[in-house]
């Protein structure tokens, strides 16, 4: 009885070593290993890319300190210079990334509140050659529209279908003389673009000119002359012959020995197909002309997008490689879904009266949320950072100076995140490279990674995490 009920006694502590409590101070959420950004108290899938969300916790600094410890020690953490919300006390590596962790030594911070810094803003100042090497972009904070608000299709540029024409060959020859050579090349509407040797016009010309003979004639049969005259005019200019060289063939009497093709309108030559000396059929393609003038932006999107668009719509369109967005129309969205990618296709027209837009082009169509009507505040996912304790982002009050601010987030999408609070509107907020500064700050020894004022420049912590001479 005695060993039964010594083996009984034993049972909670073998469950209380198998699961151990855990620490008092501790703050356990998930995160994603590719958005750290994404902070959620369950487990589940990441809004951005997907992927599952893994564990992490973040040591509370209002836990106390160990009996016997200096203020410094109490304060001493790990940290991942590229994931800054990984704290553990003691070395490893990063759950995230797998990087060594970094000691940092700060001073106990019990007077800050879960969120919120006890202590004005913290700032980071960087030289010039660390913002080159960082990147870092800022945007102003504002009013943006509902098209924020809803979802963003990646397009291309491709040319306008009606403002393009495919000149061909009407009789079958020679290619004698190119006029046009080389794409890109401007032409205008007449001008010149390819002759062509045929002996089949040659004799279209001579029964034109020998109908033109018997008419002047006379006789008899003058009306079947006229008939006559009237059809093999009318195969000429089915060859592609103009008023103009009709006149001028039956004024002069000689049929030219080739047919010259001129352009239908004004344009760039987007193709040419033949070369000088080639021989030609009846239907070739010579020369393809387009008119940059107005382009289609072509864009793919799920059947659980398409509601709310409709024909006519106006959108904003963000082409790579300019800072302002365009003005476009929708004008074509197809009924049907393609068979392999179970998309559809949505087609946009845009102004191009400068020509700086060209086919290839890769561009971003910005369309209006369902439903959405107020106008909200909001910044890209990348420009707020999350941690167990808050959000926060980074602005800029002056050249090379950051400040680290706590924000109240709302409502958030795969692009955006509404602020709610924390930031007043015309801020300028860092858009880019906010993640490197959030480093940076964390790798700031003292008072700075608690929450505190970064150190003077020149000090020893301001070239933690950017410096290019430092070795990781």
């Amino acid at each position: 009885m005695l060993l039964a009920w010594g083996a009984t006694a034993c049972q909670p502590n073998k469950r209380e070593a198998a699961h151990p409590p855990e620490k008092a101070g501790a703050s356990t959420y998930y995160t994603c290993s590719m958005h750290p950004q994404v902070v959620r108290t369950e487990p589940g899938n990441c809004p951005i890319c997907g992927m599952d969300l893994i564990k992490a916790s973040r040591q509370s600094n209002s836990a106390p300190p160990p009996a016997g410890a200096t203020p410094a020690a109490a304060g001493a953490h790990y940290t991942c210079p590229m994931h800054p919300q990984i704290n553990r006390e003691k070395p490893g590596d990063c759950p995230i990334c797998g990087m060594t962790l970094v000691k940092v030594a700060s001073q106990t911070t019990g007077t800050r509140a879960l969120g919120h810094d006890a202590r004005p803003s913290a700032e980071v100042k960087l030289s010039a050659q660390q913002l080159q090497l960082a990147n870092i972009q800022v945007a102003t904070f504002g009013s943006t529209s509902a098209e924020s608000n809803g979802p963003v299709l990646t397009g291309t540029l491709t040319t306008n279908a009606n403002q393009s024409r495919l000149v061909s060959s009407r009789v079958s020859g020679r290619i004698e003389q190119l006029f046009v050579r080389q794409t890109g090349e401007s032409v205008r509407q007449g001008a010149p673009l390819v002759s062509i040797y045929s002996e089949e016009l040659q004799a279209l010309q001579q029964d034109y000119l020998l109908s033109l003979a018997q008419q002047r004639l006379g006789g008899p049969d003058v009306n079947q002359y006229g008939r006559l005259v009237e059809g093999a005019r009318q195969r000429l200019r089915l060859l592609g012959m103009s008023a103009g060289q009709l006149r001028t063939l039956a004024a002069t009497g000689r049929p030219t020995p080739s047919l010259t093709f001129y352009s239908p309108q004004t344009g760039l030559v987007q193709t040419v197909g033949v070369t000088e000396g080639q021989y030609v059929s009846e239907g070739t393609p010579l020369v393809l002309l387009t008119n940059l003038a107005s382009l289609w932006v072509e864009a793919q999107l799920y059947p659980e997008e398409v509601a709310g668009i409709h024909l006519g719509q106006a959108v904003r369109v963000q082409v790579a490689g300019f800072a302002a967005s365009f003005s476009g129309k929708v004008i074509f969205l197809s009924p049907e879904l393609e068979a392999n990618s179970r998309v559809t296709l949505l087609r946009v027209q845009l102004a191009n009266p400068t020509g700086s837009l060209q086919p290839g082009m890769q561009a971003n169509v910005r369309l209006a949320a369902p439903g959405a009507a107020a106008q909200t505040q909001r910044l890209p996912q990348a420009a707020v950072l999350h941690d167990s304790r808050g959000s926060y982002v980074w602005q800029q009050v002056a050249t090379g100076r950051f400040r680290r601010l706590t924000v109240t987030t709302g409502p958030e999408n795969d692009q955006t995140v509404a602020i709610t609070a924390g930031l007043p509107a015309g801020a300028q907020v860092v858009v880019s490279g906010a993640y490197l500064l959030e480093s940076e700050y964390a790798l700031y020894p003292g008072d700075a990674a608690a929450g505190g004022s970064a150190p003077p420049s020149g000090t020893a912590g301001q070239a933690a995490a950017m410096d290019p001479t430092r070795k990781m």
